[in-house]
């Protein structure tokens, strides 16, 4: 079958990876700027990303005063460790630097962590040749302009409820919450279900006794 003509649901079947935007995705877009605590600073890796881009608008907020701030759905949070009982890894690509994401991404254990990407298709590319799959087993979520060229390229395009009007006309599926409502969790969730895991993977999830689940938890995310 051609891949052009598959259902969405036929598209989610052969997902392997899924990838997220953060802002507006796994945020609702907003970015809180708040005078930064006595000591706050950013890991060396971040720090070294933000010095290689200060000179460029949009991607960072290089301060000794002020710390960026994003809030994360705990739904999504649970959803990573869904994902990965059901045999699929995650990533985010995003464009804009900052310490909260890279601290969200390690408290997640995401396989994937790209910031500074401005040309996300660049990181897909990295990805994919790490990964060796195609791009037929990629699912992206989005929701801004920034976002088409993966999703009009990628195995599943997956827009949030809020996205702009081109994604969602772009996407092959979209949520039934906005992003940072838990629309991440939709994504994921759909994903298993078209693979017939769902209930499967809920089930060892919340198995206190599963050694699978206890691999795949992610602590802090799904609180």
């Amino acid at each position: 079958m051609e891949i052009m003509s598959l259902s969405a649901i036929e598209r989610a079947k052969r997902i392997k990876l899924i990838l997220f935007d953060v802002d507006g995705v796994l945020t609702n877009g907003q970015i809180w700027l708040f005078p930064a605590p006595a000591g706050a600073e950013s890991s060396p890796a971040t720090a070294a990303s933000i010095h290689k881009l200060e000179e460029k608008g949009g991607y960072a907020i290089k301060s000794a005063s002020t710390v960026e701030a994003k809030g994360f759905h705990a739904h999504d949070g649970t959803s990573i460790s869904m994902a990965r009982l059901g045999g699929m890894k995650c990533g985010i690509i995003t464009k804009r630097i900052s310490e909260t994401v890279a601290l969200r991404a390690r408290d997640l254990r995401l396989e994937y962590i790209y910031m500074g990407q401005a040309h996300k298709m660049n990181a897909v590319n990295e990805i994919m040749a790490k990964e060796k799959i195609t791009l037929e087993e990629i699912a992206y979520v989005g929701d801004d302009i920034i976002d088409l060229p993966v999703m009009r390229v990628c195995g599943l395009a997956i827009a949030v409820k809020n996205s702009r009007e081109l994604v969602k006309q772009t996407a092959h599926w979209i949520t039934p919450n906005n992003g940072g409502e838990g629309a991440g969790r939709d994504a994921v969730e759909f994903i298993l279900a078209a693979k017939g895991l769902l209930e499967k993977v809920t089930e060892e999830y919340i198995d206190e006794r599963s050694e699978a689940a206890a691999a795949a938890d992610i602590g802090q995310g799904g609180m």
